[in-house]
């Protein structure tokens, strides 16, 4: 039977309300027959005073009450309640199943993640009664702690105190909150809470005296100045006074302010600090201030929305009482908490989170309690998640299997290939959502791939992707790399970044990395460069011959017979920069080398090394424009552009000895890099040098180096 205190309830019930109660109510008495409490007492009466602290205690409606016990009856067959849409409104069967969803909960480091587990909690209340209803469940729990073991007396205990207190803090619900703390506080510590509570009681009649004669010459001066105030006492909680106690490293006979006074005036907004300072000067007329625990809170509030003016004082006896000295207006924020002003110690600030508290506060304060409320129309930034052991993970909205496994682990993020979520099989693309259980099935062989980015959300996943692929594809860059030099030296071709850069543009790839490992990925296909870059010779030397070149048989004899008979030298000397000639890129010659030129229009005389892969080809094909070429020998202050390549089989040290070397022979650097590839670390330096004989000088110094096995002249410049 519906007891004395729900009976009330139902007489107050308009509509469908007292159908619903009265039904729900035998479903409740159905479902949960034979269970009992551990003291034996039927369990049906635990449901019993859950609704009647919904129904008295928080004020709620009905409907909520209606709630409670369709939760209780359902929490083992959430799926009962698809069919009792029929029998009750959408909102409770709403309510109901968010109550059923939260009792799911079975925090396993509450400690460590008490932030994310409260979150939780309100990410299941968009109905703003499912919150207080579940704070109504756990103040009917801890009444009744006695009922559990002693081990389920410490984890509720220490539960409450790190997720339900804050949250009814939160709500403003400040009386609930502290008797929540005070009977978790009970069981988690029972000698300390023993102690402190006897020492309030054996003090309790003299502080209700101390009160009476402290505030008569104080009530006198506020008559006088016809102030209309309220008198109120506070004694701090148990709690309180421990957390002061062990905050301080002080005796409970230490704490200042376990009783203090409040005097709360009425006053016109503009006339507030004028009026509780002139309170405060009556105070202080008749007992000696502490000014140095004067606290202005009036002039400057708290970050919390808090105003008040503190002071504590010492009578004539020696007694020390802390008066509190705020209006009507500041009171009441500070009884009741104000909407944007909740956040807790430990609870960030979330716009979300606050537009939820709003709601709530809209609830608690509403004078039309008939009216019901609208589901709240707030999104976290967040949703929470858990692993098959039941950690729960905090992610981004948003996120999917792939972010979810990046936040586990890295590695497991990058052998994702499915996961299970809620025990049934999903792709690395699904969306989660708050509540999911999750368990990624990894392969070996996977690897990522760009489209990844496309739908993972945490910076974290996008990080790794990013530099797994560019790992990737450094490795396959290598490979064709190493395939197209291989190639080139068959072909008898010189690779310089003039080719490459011709490669890269003719095959539209983005950088050098994107077009070796295409090569490697045989999206370019290696046999068609030798065609590729034959016919751009071709084409290009084709074109010099129709700007002009001499080609008739007279003319052909006449450059043969000036390069045999050696008559007809060009000397190269200090303007290396004139039209007259130019060094060749494709084996940048330096003085002193053995040198010929090869007679273009545009460019002039470009000068070749004898030991150049093309001058072969060159002498060959077109004997009649190679020019005898020879170096100026008075020629100084010249410097010359050159690349070597260094192999070496360790780099301890590799860098600063070849640094040493550079600077010892006041050679000018242009450019160093240096990179490991299969166990062999390779260099690349561009150096400004005066003549070949420096080169050499360079060279054999470098391969004096411990582990270099080469030095190697290149045409890169």
């Amino acid at each position: 039977m519906i007891s004395e205190k729900l009976d009330k309830v139902l007489k107050s019930c308009i509509g469908d309300e007292e159908r619903w109660l009265t039904r729900s109510f035998e479903i409740a008495a159905d479902s949960l027959k034979g269970l009992a409490r551990g003291n034996g007492i039927p369990f049906i009466e635990h449901v019993v005073s859950v609704a009647e602290i919904v129904a008295f205690e928080i004020g709620l409606m009905p409907s909520a009450v209606v709630a409670v016990f369709l939760h209780e009856a359902t929490r083992s067959d959430t799926n009962r309640l698809d069919e009792l849409r029929k029998e009750f409104s959408d909102e409770i069967i709403s309510m109901a199943k968010s109550l059923n969803k939260i009792s799911e909960i079975k925090p396993k480091d509450t400690g460590l993640q008490s932030d994310n587990y409260r979150k939780l909690i309100v990410s299941y209340s968009r109905d703003p009664r499912v919150s207080l209803i579940k704070l109504a469940d756990r103040l009917e729990i801890m009444r009744n702690l006695d009922y559990f073991t002693k081990s389920n007396q410490i984890r509720k205990a220490t539960e409450t105190l790190l997720l339900y207190a804050p949250l009814a803090h939160q709500l403003g619900m400040y009386n609930l909150k502290s008797e929540l703390e005070d009977l978790s506080f009970k069981h988690t510590d029972p000698d300390q809470y023993r102690l402190i509570s006897n020492k309030l009681k054996a003090g309790e009649q003299d502080r209700k005296r101390l009160m009476d004669i402290f505030v008569k010459p104080i009530e006198l001066s506020l008559k006088k100045a016809h102030i209309k105030y309220i008198l109120k006492s506070r004694t701090k909680t148990a709690y309180s006074i421990w957390k002061k106690m062990q905050s301080q490293q002080i005796p409970f006979e230490d704490v200042a302010d376990i009783f203090a006074i409040r005097i709360i005036v009425d006053s016109a907004h503009e006339q507030e600090k004028d009026l509780c300072w002139r309170v405060y000067s009556f105070v202080t007329e008749y007992y000696v201030p502490d000014t140095n625990r004067l606290r202005d809170w009036i002039t400057i509030p708290k970050t919390s929305g808090y105003e008040s003016l503190h002071t504590t004082v010492n009578t004539r006896e020696g007694q020390t009482i802390e008066v509190q000295i705020r209006t009507r207006r500041m009171d009441d924020i500070a009884e009741n908490g104000h909407a944007s002003h909740w956040a807790y110690k430990g609870v960030k600030n979330d716009q979300g989170l606050n537009v939820w508290l709003n709601g709530v506060k809209r609830l608690l304060e509403s004078t039309d309690k008939r009216q019901e409320p609208r589901f709240l129309d707030f999104v976290l930034d967040e949703i929470f998640v858990f692993t098959p052991d039941g950690d729960l993970r905090r992610l981004q909205a948003g996120s999917s299997v792939l972010d979810f496994a990046f936040d586990i682990h890295s590695n497991l993020g990058l052998k994702c290939a499915g996961a299970k979520i809620n025990g049934k099989p999903v792709s690395i693309r699904e969306k989660l959502k708050t509540g999911d259980v999750i368990e990624i099935m990894s392969n070996k062989n996977q690897k990522p791939s760009s489209d990844w980015l496309n739908f993972v959300v945490s910076s974290k996943a996008r990080a790794k992707i990013k530099q797994k692929i560019k790992e990737e594809e450094g490795k396959r860059a290598q490979t064709g790399k190493e395939l197209l030099e291989r190639r080139m030296t068959n072909w008898k071709m010189e690779l310089n970044d003039e080719v490459l850069n011709y490669l890269i543009k003719y095959y539209k790839h983005k950088t050098i990395n994107e077009f070796f490992a295409a090569l490697a990925d045989s999206q370019v296909d290696i046999s068609d460069i030798k065609g590729l870059l034959s016919n751009r010779e071709k084409q290009e030397l084709q074109t010099e011959v129709k700007e002009g070149i001499p080609t008739s048989v007279a003319q052909q004899r006449n450059f043969q017979k000036n390069l045999l008979t050696g008559t007809d030298y060009l000397i190269i000397d200090d303007k290396l920069n004139n039209v007259g000639f130019k060094l060749s890129k494709c084996c940048n010659p330096i003085m002193g080398d053995e040198v010929f030129g090869f007679v273009t229009i545009k460019e002039g005389v470009k000068i070749h090394r004898i030991t150049c892969p093309n001058a072969a080809r060159l002498m060959d094909s077109y004997p009649y424009r190679i020019q005898k070429v020879r170096w100026r020998e008075s020629s100084v202050g010249q410097s010359f552009q050159t690349t070597l390549r260094i192999s070496s089989y360790g780099d301890a040290g590799l860098s600063q000895q070849i640094m040493e070397i550079i600077n010892m022979l006041s050679i000018s650097l242009r450019f160093f890099s240096i990179s490991e590839q299969k166990g062999m670390f390779e260099a690349k330096i561009q150096v400004a040098i005066s003549n070949n004989q420096a080169l050499d000088k360079l060279i054999f110094n470098i391969k004096k180096i411990k582990g270099v096995k080469s030095v190697t002249r290149t045409s890169n410049a």
